[in-house]
């Protein structure tokens, strides 16, 4: 196992999802998981964890996932260096594309298939991966399909 582990912010405002979708990871042991339930509370923890993923449900009560993502990749210090995954019980061409256009990295539909879930999150950290100053070999997974 890495000495340190990849840093993952899951935001959903439904605790239960986001419970879940953290005990699922940490058990990988790949990831080391803090949980957000709502846009302010991810603001907050975002600048606390410095996460190299996000994992950002788009429709929660006050700031919606699309403007914390934007929140978060106009931050000039860690905007190159953090992955936003954006999660949504919305499939549609239009939630894809507005993903995309608050600056959204990959897009998951819920209900979240655990597999498809682990591998956004092995493909955003290969994407990581290629930048030596972002992803050194203490917080490179241990599985050799994800390491740089």
């Amino acid at each position: 196992m890495p000495d340190k582990l990849l840093r993952v912010l899951v935001v959903d405002d439904n605790r239960d999802n986001a419970d879940i979708i953290r005990q699922y990871l940490e058990s990988t042991k790949e990831y080391t998981v803090e949980v957000a339930y709502d846009g302010d509370d991810a603001l907050r923890r975002f600048h606390e964890v410095d996460p190299h993923v996000v994992l950002l449900d788009v429709m929660m009560p006050g700031r919606d996932g699309w403007e914390v993502c934007r929140l978060m990749k106009s931050d000039p210090a860690r905007a190159a260096g953090i992955r936003v995954i954006m999660v949504t019980a919305h499939g549609d061409l239009s939630d894809k594309r507005t993903a995309l256009q608050s600056g959204a990295d990959d897009f998951l539909e819920k209900p979240l298939d655990f597999s498809k879930l682990l591998a956004a999150l092995r493909r955003n950290v290969a994407t990581l991966a290629a930048r030596p100053d972002r992803l050194t070999d203490s917080t490179a997974p241990a599985s050799p399909a994800i390491q740089a």
